[in-house]
């Protein structure tokens, strides 16, 4: 028999997976419906009849290539960079010993208080003196230095024996190759942790790639699918099918790197442990 506790763990649990799943089976099932029938009370899940044209039509009246293109070298390169920058980061903040490394790391992680709005006008004043608006410069280098996952790394790190550094030094090794041939093999979940988020706020980031691009050739998806939204009216069932297909690389990299994303979480302090 069940115990009063958990009968209201399995009803939080069921509630909580129902209102985190009602958005996207809305929206799945707001793609397959004519304009006239998504507003119509009471909601119809199922739609009658089912609109497959909605996806053709999206994606023929918007690059949606150019758009995916657009999205994965951005999302690609600030996670590619990202790993780089703040594992080299980690790795000094971690293993090596110099006067006020422990003030520094903690000025570092005074810049993850500081609101992106404070920061954004600086950065595309920055990015507007140098010319690259419009840019995939102005997309992927800005980006690419995160105080979040050089904190992130530095936990792995910390747990790492320090008597591989030892031994390594013994043997002649610099500090850059214990970094590339010793830690950052050893780091795997963590870096894949880091990867998946990384890559997943990029791919759903909006407000960076609206304000430092101006064409419709250099639009990621997020800002893509903006152009739906009009001043007097919605394409709600296009920009419904928009938003399923740019969910679909989103839902495949966390279906594969789900393992590791939840190792790298246990071992990095994040779970609590």
């Amino acid at each position: 028999m069940l115990q009063p506790g958990r009968i209201a763990l399995h009803v939080v649990l069921i509630a909580g997976g129902f209102f985190m799943l009602a958005p996207l089976l809305w929206m799945l099932s707001t793609s397959l419906k004519e304009p006239g029938d998504i507003f119509i009370y009471p909601p119809q899940w199922i739609p009658d009849p089912v609109v497959w044209q909605n996806y053709l039509k999206t994606v023929s009246i918007m690059p949606f290539g150019r758009f995916y293109f657009n999205s994965v070298v951005q999302a690609a390169g600030v996670t590619v960079l990202q790993l780089l920058t703040s594992s080299l980061a980690a790795f000094a903040f971690a293993r090596l010993r110099f006067r006020g490394r422990d003030l520094l790391f903690l000025l570092y992680l005074g810049t993850m208080m500081i609101p992106f709005p404070v920061t954004m006008i600086p950065n595309f004043i920055v990015v507007r003196l140098l010319g690259w608006i419009d840019t995939f410069k102005a997309l992927i280098l800005p980006p690419a230095f995160s105080a979040f996952s050089t904190f992130l790394l530095r936990q792995y790190f910390l747990s790492l024996p320090i008597e591989l550094d030892d031994a390594a030094y013994v043997d002649g090794a610099s500090s850059f190759r214990i970094w590339w041939q010793i830690l950052l093999p050893l780091t795997g979940p963590a870096v894949a942790t880091l990867a998946i988020f990384t890559f997943l706020g990029q791919w759903n980031n909006f407000l960076w790639p609206l304000i430092v691009t101006n064409s419709e050739h250099m639009r990621t998806l997020p800002v893509g699918l903006a152009a739906f939204q009009g001043q007097y009216r919605v394409e709600w069932h296009l920009l419904m099918a928009g938003s399923v297909i740019a969910l679909v690389p989103v839902l495949a990299i966390y279906i594969i790197g789900q393992k590791w994303f939840v190792r790298g979480i246990t071992l990095t302090g994040m779970g609590g442990r």
